[in-house]
């Protein structure tokens, strides 16, 4: 069986010098324009961005909050290259690594961030536990929502699934298996909904914040979990 973890360092390795051209999906823009004002509300003055890629996150922080200091971690050696050689971020500001294992210390960040990252990981809320054990103030996951996605029918049934605890049993069959799809976009992916780590962020937080990134018409009071694809959550700790 062919190793996803491959075919998923493949796809970024072979993509890379296209890579932000490819991913200039306007939510994160949202998303970040959101984490900036938080950054500025909640006397954030440093944050880690899990999963930086081509660097956009720190990028755009960079350029808009002059005293913080900000750290990336990347396990593609290629997208780093890009992020230091074409969006000239300093190598020092970015680790190599994966975010099941963050290098750094407990505590280490007022806040840790993360952009379209968990849907291409198997096990996304261990990435999510490291952002907790590294986090002081606050987290962001800006992320897919699979209930926001398709028919309106199919969000309800894949809503009732996901609750009779019988989700993983369908996207096996949904995948032929392997727990994944593969499209030329956006590479490997799996089935994830920010929802999947509202439990977990939110017995660390004293409150969570949800918002649509990307626009709705929907008027019920399901919104966003049933109405919108891409949402940011905002997990903040008094």
């Amino acid at each position: 069986m062919t190793d996803p973890d491959k075919i998923q360092s493949d796809y970024y390795t072979q993509t890379a010098s296209s890579y932000d051209d490819m991913h200039g999906d306007p939510e994160h823009d949202v998303a970040l324009s959101y984490i900036s004002s938080l950054i500025t509300g909640l006397n954030i003055s440093n944050i880690l961005d899990v999963g930086c890629g081509t660097g956009r996150g720190i990028k755009y922080f960079l350029s808009k909050h002059k005293n913080l200091t900000i750290k990336g971690v990347e396990p593609v050696e290629a997208l780093i290259e890009i992020a230091v050689n074409k969006n000239h971020i300093s190598h020092q500001l970015i680790s190599k690594g994966n975010g099941e294992n963050l290098p750094f210390t407990d505590q280490s960040f007022d806040a840790v961030f993360e952009l379209a990252m968990l849907h291409h990981v198997p096990h996304p809320n261990l990435v999510v536990s490291e952002m907790i054990r590294g986090a002081r103030k606050a987290i962001f996951i800006s992320d897919s929502n699979r209930f926001g996605q398709g028919s309106y029918l199919a969000r309800w049934v894949k809503l009732i699934l996901y609750k009779l605890g019988l989700w993983k049993w369908a996207d096996l069959i949904r995948t032929q298996g392997k727990g994944y799809t593969i499209t030329p976009g956006d590479g490997l992916a799996y089935s994830y909904s920010v929802f999947d780590s509202y439990d977990l962020l939110a017995q660390w937080a004293d409150r969570i914040i949800l918002i649509p990134t990307v626009p709705f018409s929907s008027k019920t009071w399901f919104h966003p979990l049933l109405t919108s694809g891409h949402i940011l959550m905002c997990a903040i700790r008094e």
